[in-house]
């Protein structure tokens, strides 16, 4: 679970609604700010700050396209090298303020993240919800995130680890007999599961088919071009969402009638009441639980991903994974479910699952807009603008360590301040890492005690939609093993 990623397919956008089209889409979602740099205030009679280094592009367009249509690992590797740390540009109508430090990145999303507030389109805040927690500061938010956080504390996860394995297990069922599968898709089938389970409970099978079904059709029109034309990607994500609010509703009805004691997130919700009295709305329930079922869900399927891809890519690493997992399965004499004990005892494991997030890189760039003037290391981050510290920048500054190679055994001391945050930091860092950290010791269990994979095709490529994944989704051909050790 994290935090969203503002991500548009713009060369798909461009391609299928032609230029006019799109610019109409930047003027009125991503409009420029009345900014010194286009004919606005003059910065300069006021300040002796200078804006940061770098190109603004062409007009609206900005650096869109070499953004995203390549690795961004490439664009801002270029940037670096020609300007430094700290960069302006212009990316989907934005100005921007690129910053690539570990300091940089506690500066906007911690010590001073009072001067930066998370901003995301229209088009995206219409799918998910207004009162989503992640589109909020102050207290609104402050109070969401410790309800979503008391639903996913530690001894929430203890007792929720029967019930996540069960899933894991259900999930892989179909695994095996040398079929060849898509790994991500698998992956966020599975996580979503593990979505509902914690924010509903044991859900009815009417209503959890129907939630499903109508979640799938705005997680399809989430990254589409946003029109309204009916008929469009977009369009249809809408009114599923209408009904995905009507489903909801007609849940939380149930739960109050009957007047159903449970510990998920839902009851959470439900249950809370301010030092006046006040509740939270079925739309602020409603909007808040969308926005953690969308959020526990890509980026989790993400991060698995890529933990199946290094294990297949590092045979040595998959061999001490297997070792300890194997010692597990032998000691539970191989039916008995694993326990939280055991889920906080996979030291080889979870140091791979650390890894693979600092090499993925899964939250490439939140988007931060600063709400005053600002000033960086004598730059200027103008009032309006959007801060965005790159994840992969600060995960890669570790000079001689090799940063670019997969080595789990640097986790064998603990990262330097700021140089390791895959979900986030500061007060909108992800309230569900421990959850998703969990489903991927889970996950590995059972993958590395059950099966042999071998990936199909070339699989060193990398996508993004947003979030980064193994070109294809990783397809991998499984084939069972047997467990009897």
């Amino acid at each position: 679970m994290a935090e969203l990623v503002l991500f548009v397919s713009v060369p798909a956008a461009v391609l299928a609604f032609g230029v006019p089209a799109f610019f109409k889409v930047c003027t009125s979602e991503y409009r420029w700010r009345d900014v010194g740099l286009h004919g606005g205030r003059d910065w300069r009679k006021k300040t002796k700050l200078r804006f940061p280094p770098g190109s603004m592009g062409w007009p609206y367009f900005g650096e869109t396209l070499q953004l995203y249509s390549q690795d961004p690992n490439v664009y801002f590797s270029t940037k670096h090298k020609r300007f430094g740390e700290i960069f302006k540009t212009n990316i989907l109508g934005c100005p921007c303020v690129m910053l690539i430090s570990p300091e940089a990145a506690r500066f906007v999303l911690v010590t001073q993240a009072h001067l930066f507030k998370p901003t995301y389109p229209k088009s995206k805040e219409r799918l998910i919800g207004p009162f989503a927690l992640f589109f909020h500061q102050g207290d609104y938010h402050t109070r969401l995130r410790k309800l979503v956080q008391r639903s996913l504390s530690f001894e929430a996860l203890r007792n929720l680890v029967p019930h996540v394995e069960a899933l894991v297990l259900s999930g892989m069922n179909s695994w095996g007999d040398g079929q060849v599968i898509n790994m991500f898709k698998e992956m966020k089938r599975i996580s979503f599961e593990v979505g509902i389970l914690t924010t509903f409970g044991h859900l009815e099978p009417r209503s959890r088919e129907e939630l499903k079904k109508n979640y799938r059709i705005v997680d399809a029109g989430y990254n589409s071009f946003p029109t309204c034309i009916p008929g469009t990607q977009y369009k249809k994500a809408l009114l599923a969402r209408k009904r995905l609010g009507k489903i909801i509703s007609d849940i939380i009805c149930e739960r109050k009638e009957k007047k159903l004691v449970e510990r998920d997130l839902l009851s959470c919700l439900l249950n809370w009441k301010g030092e006046g009295g006040e509740v939270l709305s079925d739309d602020q329930i409603a909007d808040n639980i969308i926005g953690v079922l969308f959020a526990a869900q890509d980026t989790t399927a993400s991060a698995m991903t890529w933990v199946v891809k290094y294990l297949h890519d590092e045979p040595k690493l998959l061999e001490s994974v297997k070792a300890e997992q194997k010692a597990i399965h032998k000691s539970n004499e191989g039916n008995i479910p694993l326990s939280w004990d055991q889920t906080r005892n996979m030291r080889i494991t979870h140091k791979v699952v650390l890894e693979s997030l600092r090499m993925a890189s899964i939250i490439s760039f939140p988007f931060r807009e600063a709400i005053a003037d600002v000033e960086y290391k004598g730059f200027l981050i103008p009032k309006g603008w959007k801060a965005m510290p790159f994840g992969n920048g600060v995960h890669h500054a570790c000079p001689g360590n090799e940063p670019q190679k997969c080595n789990p055994s640097r986790f064998y001391v603990a990262p330097k301040a700021n140089t390791f945050m895959p979900f986030g930091s500061g007060g909108h860092a992800c309230p569900g890492y421990e959850l998703a950290k969990l489903e991927m010791l889970i996950m590995t269990h059972h993958l590395v005690t059950k099966f042999r994979w071998e990936a199909e095709g070339s699989n060193s490529g990398i996508q993004y939609g947003p979030f980064p994944v193994p070109v294809r989704g990783l397809p991998a051909r499984f084939r069972k093993e047997s467990t009897n050790f």
